[in-house]
Parts: structure tokens; sequence; C-alpha cells
């Protein structure tokens, strides 16, 4: 965090530098006054008040495997302040609660009437086999603060899911809690995503299960190594993708039912950004299984997409802040 400036801007609370360059970059298209504070480890003083203008919150549950461990609490600190000084904030509190946890999401999605695999959580390592015990098989474990896949594996049986939490190999959770999960195979290879921003639909993209597994990250960034400057290899998935090759597609003239379900749920919660994957099954069901708050955009589909994601959420929060800050200048892009 910076110092407090005088004119009010949109403020992007965030963790990950790698993910933001399509945000400022969409910020200084439209003209809008930005500033980022990099919500790793910091200060706040709790005798001052929080600069004016619309803050917007994109931290990501995945933050602990950046090196960011500190991010999620952080962010509470900050969010709080925010919200008893009556700043603006989009995604707030409450979202960030639901951006942390697939239980919170799963039983939000539930209440509003959408259907979602069957779960159970199960809090401590020694609780695992017992969630397990009766559960139909094949079935997923997952992390409840999850994001880029964390703790996905696929079990055919108790034994096998014994194994793995009685070895070296587990992976404990953030929080504690896993996730096991009825295993739903998509009947088309493929998984759609949703993207809404601000109350309105931007477009739904169809990402690769077959080659993307169950790691569906779609920032640029998550297609490649690092390390190696190869293309991910995702678990779960049954063909390495190619150099080149995105797992990540525009779903064209997509209309369905969903998209009004999706956008009466995120009222309900309070979500004004997001992105949500649903799972169109072999035996037909269509069952929803994440919520992303903290929503990125692929390149390949932004490319031929009728309208950008980030360019939305840059009108939409230049627009708040216009409403909330009218001497504010601004120069937006023609549309």
């Amino acid at each position: 965090m910076t110092e407090p400036s005088s004119t009010p801007k949109i403020y992007a609370l965030h963790e990950n530098p790698e993910w933001f360059p399509p945000f400022a970059e969409a910020f200084a298209t439209e003209g809008l006054p930005m500033e980022e504070w990099l919500l790793t480890e910091g200060t706040i003083d709790l005798d001052s008040a929080p600069p004016e203008g619309i803050f917007w919150s994109r931290i990501s549950a995945s933050a602990h495997t950046r090196d960011h461990g500190l991010s999620k609490d952080y962010t509470r600190a900050v969010l709080s302040w925010l919200e008893a000084h009556g700043r603006r904030v989009v995604n707030g509190r409450r979202v960030l609660e639901l951006e942390m946890s697939k239980v919170d999401q799963l039983t939000q999605l539930r209440a509003a009437g959408i259907a979602t695999p069957r779960t159970v959580a199960a809090i401590g390592r020694d609780q695992i086999l017992t969630a397990a015990k009766d559960f139909p098989t094949p079935f997923v474990t997952k992390h409840n603060q999850g994001g880029k896949g964390l703790g996905i594996r696929r079990f055919d049986d108790v034994a096998d899911l014994a194994e793995y939490v009685r070895s070296e190999e587990f992976e404990e959770p953030q929080d504690g809690i896993t996730l096991i999960q009825e295993y739903v195979p998509p009947a088309d290879g493929s998984i759609t995503r949703v993207e809404l921003v601000g109350g309105e639909f931007v477009y739904a993209i169809r990402a690769d299960t077959v080659r993307g597994g169950f790691q569906l990250c779609p920032a640029d960034a998550c297609e490649i190594d690092p390390d190696t400057g190869k293309p991910v290899i995702p678990p779960g998935a049954t063909l390495a993708p190619e150099p080149g090759q995105s797992l990540f597609s525009l779903r064209e003239g997509f209309d369905h039912p969903i998209v009004e379900q999706y956008l009466e749920f995120l009222r309900r919660v309070g979500v004004e950004i997001a992105g949500i994957e649903f799972i169109k099954t072999i035996d037909g069901r269509l069952l929803t299984y994440d919520v992303n708050t903290n929503t990125n955009y692929n390149g390949d589909v932004e490319a031929v997409a009728p309208r950008s994601g980030p360019r939305q959420i840059a009108r939409y929060l230049g627009g708040l802040l216009r409403e909330a800050y009218p001497s504010v200048q601004t120069v937006p892009a023609e549309r």
C-alpha cells in the first residue's frame, strides 16, 4: 500500500503481478486513474482514513502457492478497514470468504437452487477416510481453499485413497479441509466458464479437460512452466498440450438459462465480478462446481470475443468512480 492520494481513483487490490497486465492495459485504454495495492505484506494505520475512491479486490485463494501466505488475512484486514469507513468496495469482505472456501461456494450455490456435484467436507486429515467410506466411486479430492487444481486427485476406491492419505505425497490443504467429491466426466471433453461483470454476461469459454485436466486457469501465465518454458501438463490431463495450442476457446452464441441463474446468484451473495464454471455430464446433468471472484481472461479468447473482459471491468469500475465522484476527469475510449 502507498501513501493516500487526494484524488479519488480506482484501487486494484491483488497479490500477483503476473496476472495484472491485461487489467492495467484496460484501465489505461479507458483513461481511468488507477493504483495497484499489492497485498503481500505491509502495514495499516488504523487511526487513519482510507483514501477516497473505488476499491476492487481480486485476491486469489491460491495466493499461498506463490509464497503469499499472508495475503488472505492481510486482505481481510484491509477490507474490514475500508468497509468500516464506508468506502465502495467491489467484491468485498464477504466475497473474499466465498473465494477462499469451496464449501461456502457449494452451499451458497445449492441454496440458490443451482445443482452442484455431491460433496462431503473432511475437516482434518484423519477424517478424510471417514468422509469417503460410503462415497460412490470414482471420486476426487479437492482442497477447500483451492485454485490451480490444488489437491485434486481421482481415486477409484477407498483403498487407494487410504494409501495416499498415509503417504508422504499427501498434500495438506491450507485450511485443513479436504473435499471428497463425485467424479463427473464431461460429456464432450470440456467444461464451460461463464464470465460476468457488473450484473452482465460478457462471454462464455470452452476449456479442454482432455489436455487441461483439473487445472484450468485461463490466464496466459498459467499455461507455461516458469522453470522450463514449456507447456504445463496439468494433473488429470490425458493428452499433453502441444506448444502453441490453447486449452480455451470462445463459446460463440452461448445462450443458456444458466446465465440468468448465475446473475441472480451473484446478486444474492454480493459478487460483482466472477467467472463461474460448470460441467455438462455424460448422464445429462449440468453441475456447477467453481466460483472465481478473481477471474482471469485468456488472450486467445480475448482476441476473438465480442467484448473484452478486462475492458468491461474497467468500464464498470469507471462508471462507479464517475457516479461517486463526478468531478473526477476520465477519458473513456470509443465504444
